[in-house]
């Protein structure tokens, strides 16, 4: 498989993933819960929150949800939607609708063509400690915390670059950055690549810089990418602005 081949067939499942029916691209919907309990429209029960959880009381019984600040969320079904449960400084509900415009209007990811010159090795440097990062959201206000293992150190143009990493997938690194085609013909408030350390030295793929969620819904509170996660150069790689948003 040559490399714009194997970069075609990640491109054609990260947009199948995205088009999942009850995936981002599937919210139509965020509220911020209150401290007394109230209905909100077109769902069932009632929710509300305190200091450490989020409840639904519904059909007789109650709920109690606690999770993890800035973390994975949970989900409850209702109907053909799912509401989902997340804490972002206080806690929030979503719904997920498999009938949602955006998902039905969804027509894949306008992207740069593929190209090996994106695809360059770093060293990755590991904290003595992770270092518990604060940063910002698309959503004003807000703020999430995020633990950062260590940084990224690459050259470009021969000049040298760091970024700091938060913890991915399996191991993995998440990497959220802008670059000087930031709002132009990128998403404005940052993407995110995917790298995986091995003996100190890391692969950083720009071909495969993904838009987070926020990127296509209103509804999603995403991070900005940490301080010092600029890169003053232009990255013609990776996924552009979404049709959405154009």
């Amino acid at each position: 498989m040559s490399f714009a081949e194997d970069w075609q067939t990640w491109k054609t499942e990260r947009e199948k993933s995205l088009a999942d029916p009850y995936g981002w691209l599937a919210l139509v919907s965020l509220d911020w819960l209150e401290t007394t309990p109230r209905a909100y429209d077109g769902l069932p029960g009632e929710w509300w929150q305190d200091d450490d959880a989020a409840y639904w009381r519904h059909d007789g019984e109650t709920q109690r949800f606690e999770l993890v600040q800035s973390g994975a969320g949970t989900r409850v079904e209702a109907g053909d939607v799912e509401i989902e449960i997340a804490r972002r400084g206080g806690y929030l509900i979503r719904v997920h609708d498999p009938k949602a415009e955006v998902l039905g209007n969804f027509r894949g990811v306008p992207a740069y063509e593929p190209r090996e010159k994106w695809v360059l090795e770093g060293e990755y440097e590991p904290f003595d400690a992770p270092v518990p990062t604060t940063v910002g959201a698309v959503v004003e206000g807000l703020s999430h915390v995020y633990e950062a293992p260590g940084r990224v150190r690459f050259s470009y143009n021969g000049a040298e670059h760091t970024l700091t990493a938060f913890n991915g997938h399996n191991g993995g690194l998440s990497i959220l950055f802008t670059d000087e085609t930031s709002g132009v013909t990128t998403y404005a408030a940052n993407r995110q690549i995917a790298a995986t350390p091995r003996d100190g030295k890391v692969v950083l793929d720009f071909n495969r810089a993904t838009n987070l969620p926020c990127a296509f819904t209103d509804f999603a509170t995403c991070p900005l990418p940490p301080a010092g996660n600029h890169l003053p150069f232009s990255v013609e790689a990776g996924e552009k602005t979404p049709y959405e948003r154009a």
